[in-house]
């Protein structure tokens, strides 16, 4: 007695509802992969009524200082003592440098003034980055 059918039925696998849930994955990922900055110190900007956007230097160094007095360059601490020859080398590697000076607006003027005299001596052009004030008075 033989149970099974004699007629197969084939199997199929509808792949569109796939395709479509790829795509919508690979369209949130590459939106998420933009919103991301990996890597940056959280600081919060000073202000200012102007600000000037300058051209892509060949080679730009992060100088960030922390609310609590920490120094950063390219994203890794240092002592304050560090700054001046960490920002000697760069210049022998690279001639022309820029260096993006990121300071929390709560610390004192002194510590600002301190890092921008050690760029001066050492002959780097040093940009202070700020956000832009909002035109509510």
């Amino acid at each position: 007695m033989n149970l099974r059918s004699s007629r197969k039925h084939p199997f199929e696998i509808f792949s569109n509802s796939f395709s479509d849930i790829m795509f919508f994955l690979m369209l949130f990922f590459l939106i998420a992969s933009t919103m991301i900055t990996p890597g940056t110190i959280k600081l919060i900007l000073p202000q200012a009524n102007q600000t000037q956007s300058m051209n892509k230097p060949p080679k730009e160094i992060a100088v960030s200082v922390t609310k609590d007095l920490k120094y950063y360059i390219n994203n890794k601490q240092v002592q304050f003592l560090e700054i001046e020859p960490a920002l000697r080398k760069e210049k022998l590697e690279n001639a022309e440098v820029h260096a993006i000076v990121r300071c929390d607006n709560t610390i004192p003027v002194q510590s600002l003034v301190d890092v921008l005299q050690i760029g001066s001596k050492v002959e780097i052009k040093m940009v202070l980055a700020t956000t832009r004030k909002d035109k509510t008075n």
